[in-house]
Order: C-alpha cells, then structure tokens, then sequence
C-alpha cells in the first residue's frame, strides 16, 4: 500500500516555486512600430515583417480603453504610443490620427526624462566586449604580480597589490604627462639613481600636448585622484531611501521623494549583468530629475567583475555614489560568494573595495549586516578594515543573515559600531517606523538613518514615514489620501514603463507588490497604542470606511480590485502571488 504523503512544510521568505506569471505576449496582434511612428513604408524588414501593418485590422482586435485620459498626452503634450495606448480616445483624432498638443511639446522639447539609459551603441560594445576598461585592468594585472614576501599577488594582504606598488615609488616630475606609464619600483632600502627621474625622450604626445590651448587643461585622465580630492558624500544626517528589490523602482522612488526623502538608491544590480549589456538590468540603473542626491547599488562576488563595472559605471552614467550590497541574504546570492557571504571572504571583499575605490571618481559606499550567523556578529571586526580600504560610508542593517529580517534590529550593537566606524560615516538600517523609532536611532550615535530594505519594510508599508519624521507627528492619512498615493504612482508608472497593454500589465504588476507590503498598515486611528510596531501583526479588523477595510486585507483577490479601480479589469486568466511568502496569502 501507498503511504500518503507527508503535509508539506509551509515555506518562509522567498516562494521560489512560484508561478511563471510573466504573460508569453500581451495582445494577440501587434502593431508594427514602424506604423507607431508614422512611417510605415520605411519598415525594414518588409513583407518579412511579422507585425500588422493595417491600422483597421489591429483596431478590431484591440482591448477596449481603460480610460478618457491619457497621462502622457497630459503631461507631455503627445502619446508615443498612439492608437496602441490604452487611453487612445484622449489623443486619437479622424484616420486614426495621433494628436499633438504644441505648446506643451515645446515646454518639454530638450528636457531629459530620465537618466543613465542604454544607448544601442553602449549595448553593442560590452556585447562585443569592445569597450575599455584601462583602470580596471591596471587594478587586476597588480593583483596577479607576486609581493616581496613571495606569496601570491591574488591574495590581499593589508593593501592591494596596486597600493604596494604606489608606496615603492618616488612621484615623478610634473609635465611628465603619459611618458612615464609605468613607475620605477625600488627595493626595499634602495635610494634611487641618478637619472631615474629624468624625462625620457619626448613622444609624438608630449610633444602635441605643448600645443597652446585655450581654457584648462586637466590631467584626471593620467593622474589618479587622491582620496582628499574626491568629491565628498554629504549625507549625514539626511532620510535615506534604501535599494529596495522589486519594490525600489523609479515611480516608488518618485512617491517617496516627494514626502521627504533625501537620499535615493536604485534596486540592487547583478554586476555580470551590467557587462553584459543586458536591458532589463540596465533599466535599474534610471534616475529621475527629481532625485538630486542618487546612488545605485552593484552585487558581485569578484574583484574583476566588480571593478570592470564600477569602471563602466563611472564612465557612461550619473550617480552621486556606488553602494557594494553585502547584506542580500537570499541563497541564490550567497551561495555564489556575493551578498553576506563577501563578509566571509575578507580578501575578496578587500580586493572589491579598493579596486572599484580605484577607478571611481565618486564616493563608494558599503551595505552590511551584524554578521552571517545569529549570535555571531562580526560586523565590528570588518568596519575598521572597510575604512582603511578607501569606502566613504557604511550602512549597518542590524540583523544577521540567518535572522534574514525576523525579530528586532539590535541597535544597541549598531550604536558600538558607529563608535568604532568614527570618522568614517555609518547609517543605521532596520525597524524604523514611526518618527519616535527614528528619534531613538539617532540618539544612538548613527551618521544617519536608512528606511528601509525589504521584509518588514518602514518605506513600502507608509511612504508618507519620511513626512512624518520632518514633522515630528504621527499622520492618521485617510483611506482616500492613500487612495490618491496609489493614483500617482499608476501615473508615474504608465510615464516610465508607458501606456500601451504591456506598460499597463507591468505597472499592476508592481502595484500589487507594493499592495503586498501597504495592506500591513494599521491606520493610527484604530491603534490601541501608538506607535505601530514593524513585527506586530494585528487580528483581522475592520476599517473606518470601505476602502479602508479593503486596503487592510491580505488576500491576493482584494489587492487585485484595487489595480482594477485604477487600471481597468486584469487580463484572462490572471493570477499573481507575491515574492515574498507567497503561499501565506489567500
């Protein structure tokens, strides 16, 4: 006889037996681009082309409108997506002609939207492996050379193999320009010869370069900044929106700036992925107008890879900062030696941290927890060492990796490392809710304060916490006033993954994540005690109207009538579960 099988265990944290939700395409015809744009007749791939090209054809297949407005042709004066909008009946005129509203054209005509995006020919050259990394480069081949003590040069040992160099060398001379590419590297207790620091002979370069200009002319190109010429990371004591995974995008970003965040990250960014020139990774790396002060944050577990892009990074997007991610707690990260586990591999870590420090003309910043396992915190050991690396700030999530973000943060243990950190700037991460939560972390003696990763989450739970913190007061927001929070971020989000069907299934799709994490708020209102704690949770209750009870609830159905109220009625055969405990929802 067969035995029945055993209740399977209920799994926590990540569900990676999820669904596969993404839809293989989003409408059964699709309009050509080319027809988009209003130049059908230059399509390039002709008769081949496997896209419609009849107007009236794809028309008759196209989902009915979701609405009278169209955000873009509101905001932007023109739809560039035309009849394939979802909100086409706004800006669609006779023969289908897309409308264009001059006047505001002309008020965005020459204004970037967004920053740091992918040009096709930056595309094709990391996919040619065509572009040059010259700094990084130069970094690895001093990693490969052997040291004095004969040991490996792959090993770091107290400094990197760049750094050894440096120290064994006098400078040159001034005006010496690329002549001298490779220093002269003296023995230990050699005084240098006569004529050693002599020009060579002049090269066709030294020899253009005496050429009369006009205006200055920098050497950053050939003289490496010093670390007390970099620019400087002021932050201390600003509201620091954390890289947030999923949840972290753009729009979310655009909702928090707006209720006071100072400081903004984009999500965390696979390294790999970066070199390889993969688009939906590069898409983490957009930033806003609005966000004057931003950073993004790399994941890597190599010192080549990570410094090759640090390198790309610094020389093809803007961003105030780089953040190295050595918190992600997930397997898939730490089992391939990035994340926490860089905090078990200190030579590697070293290496990472002075190498992208190397070729970096903007502050680097670190993320890490208390230590790897529970109960063994190690992060007091590393911060030291991290400020003699060269990093300009360091964030502390007061956690460990197994209690992943269960229990309470321990800040007390956060406020001994920021003793130690000193000078050096440390944020402090984890717990924050409320502005008394944010008042307590600051008395520890914390640089600054991050809001917050990911599960529990301050930021993704009341966006509006920022507000509250500038203010000094608990906001008892109303149903409607979230409402309308919801509104603006369906709008952001149809502005940057845009307006057609599939812009409008991507911007649901991050709307019910975030309704994942709002549904956990307990309006202060209905609070027994002020203020909400981030680990409690509260027995089924009812709201003060029916929006509010809808917004409370945890079921996937509730979360998925909300999206409907603002983006219309999902697709056949829709379903969703959320990334985190997805099998605990309904």
């Amino acid at each position: 006889e067969e035995k029945e099988p055993a209740e399977r265990k209920r799994a926590r944290g990540q569900n990676k037996s999820r669904p596969w939700m993404k839809p293989s395409h989003y409408e059964q015809s699709r309009l050509c681009p080319s027809v988009m744009q209003g130049c059908a007749e230059k399509c390039r791939f002709g008769a081949r082309c496997r896209f419609l090209h009849d107007i009236d054809e794809y028309m008759a297949t196209k989902p009915a409108d979701l609405g009278r407005s169209c955000v873009l042709f509101e905001t932007f004066g023109k739809c560039v997506y035309g009849v394939t909008c979802r909100f086409a009946q706004a800006h669609l005129g006779d023969g289908y002609q897309n409308m264009v509203n001059t006047d505001l054209v002309k008020q965005w005509e020459g204004k970037s939207l967004v920053r740091n995006n992918l040009s096709k020919d930056l595309q094709h050259r990391l996919r040619k492996r065509k572009f040059s990394f010259k700094k990084a480069d130069e970094y690895l081949r001093g990693l490969t050379k052997p040291h004095g003590d004969g040991g490996k040069g792959g090993k770091a040992t107290g400094c990197s193999a760049e750094e050894h160099e440096v120290s064994n060398y006098t400078a040159p001379q001034e005006g010496l320009g690329d002549s001298l590419e490779r220093p002269v590297l003296l023995e230990q207790g050699e005084a240098p010869k006569p004529g050693t620091l002599q020009s060579p002979i002049p090269t066709v370069d030294e020899e253009a370069s005496s050429v009369k200009t006009v205006g200055p002319v920098t050497d950053e190109d050939v003289i490496k900044l010093r670390p007390c010429e970099k620019k400087k990371l002021e932050i201390q004591g600003k509201l620091y929106l954390a890289p947030l995974t999923t949840c972290g995008n753009l729009p979310f970003r655009r909702i928090c700036k707006r209720f006071g965040a100072e400081v903004t990250c984009g999500e965390m960014a696979v390294c790999t992925n970066l070199l390889q020139g993969q688009s939906s990774e590069w898409a983490l790396l957009k930033r806003h107008p609005t966000e004057d002060i931003f950073g993004v944050q790399l994941e890597g577990a190599f010192p080549d890879t990570m410094t090759k892009c640090a390198e790309l990074l610094n020389q093809t997007i803007e961003v105030d900062f780089v953040d190295i991610n050595v918190g992600c707690p997930i397997d898939l990260v730490y089992k391939k030696g990035g994340g926490c586990a860089l905090m078990t591999r200190s030579n590697k870590f070293e290496q990472i941290v002075r190498g992208m420090n190397s070729v970096l003309d903007v502050p680097l910043t670190v993320k890490i927890r208390t230590g790897v396992q529970e109960k063994m915190n190690v992060a007091h050991k590393i911060i030291p060492r991290i400020r003699e690396w060269g990093a300009s700030m360091v964030t502390l999530h007061g956690r460990s990796r197994e209690q992943r973000y269960t229990r309470g943060a321990d800040w007390d243990y956060i406020a001994e490392c920021a003793k130690i950190a000193s000078p050096m700037p440390l944020f402090g991460n984890g717990d924050i809710l409320s502005y008394e939560d944010a008042n307590r972390a600051m008395q520890m003696g914390v640089s600054g304060i991050m809001i917050a990763r990911q599960v529990p989450v301050g930021a993704l739970i009341k966006p509006w916490l920022f507000t509250e913190i500038k203010e000094q007061r608990h906001w008892d927001i109303s149903s409607s006033e979230r409402f309308s929070i919801l509104q603006d971020f369906t709008n952001y989000g149809l502005e940057h993954w845009g307006s057609d069907t599939q812009g409008v299934e991507k911007t649901r799709k991050f709307l019910l994540e975030w309704l994942s994490f709002l549904c956990r708020y307990i309006p202060v209102g209905l609070l027994e005690y002020l203020p909400q704690k981030i680990n409690e949770r509260p027995p089924y209750y009812m709201g003060r109207d029916y929006l509010e009870t809808l917004m409370a609830s945890q079921n996937v159905d509730d979360w998925i009538k909300i999206s409907e109220l603002l983006l219309g009625p999902v697709p056949t055969n829709f379903t969703f579960l959320p990334k985190h405990k997805a099998n605990s929802y309904k």
